[in-house]
């Protein structure tokens, strides 16, 4: 199951090297709301894999992103102690350009894929009944 959450994007890290064949990369994004007639800020720190960590070198700290993840969740014990962990996997990202970029829109919001899988993925289909 895959899901979106627009935001400003305020943070992203160095790309570490987890193991000789796995390595991971972590952004920030700021979400605000209007809730109730309240603004609500949050801030949500995604992770990308393997060859998706180089994506978010496209765009700039402050750009508009909407982000395309999947969440993924994992049990780990150690010393009779259970823990879980949930990581919120990104694969894509677009940045939203505002009408009167240097890109040429001038009309209406726009989104520029910066990344996709070259496959569907089956964790990316939407599986939702409505």
């Amino acid at each position: 199951m895959s899901y979106e959450l627009t935001g400003k994007l305020v943070a992203k890290y160095d790309t570490v090297q987890r193991t000789g064949t796995f390595k991971t990369r972590e952004f920030a994004v700021e979400k605000t709301e209007d809730i109730g007639g309240r603004t609500i800020t949050n801030y949500v720190k995604f992770q990308s894999v393997q060859d998706k960590t180089t994506m978010i070198d496209k765009v700039n700290i402050g750009d508009e992103i909407k982000v395309s993840f999947n969440i993924k969740g994992s049990k780990w014990e150690k010393d009779g102690k259970v823990n879980y962990i949930t990581n919120l996997d990104a694969w894509r990202i677009e940045q939203i350009l505002s009408p009167g970029t240097d890109k040429g829109v001038t009309d209406t919001e726009y989104m520029e894929p910066l990344d996709t899988f070259s496959s569907t993925s089956p964790d990316a289909i939407d599986d939702l009944p409505f």
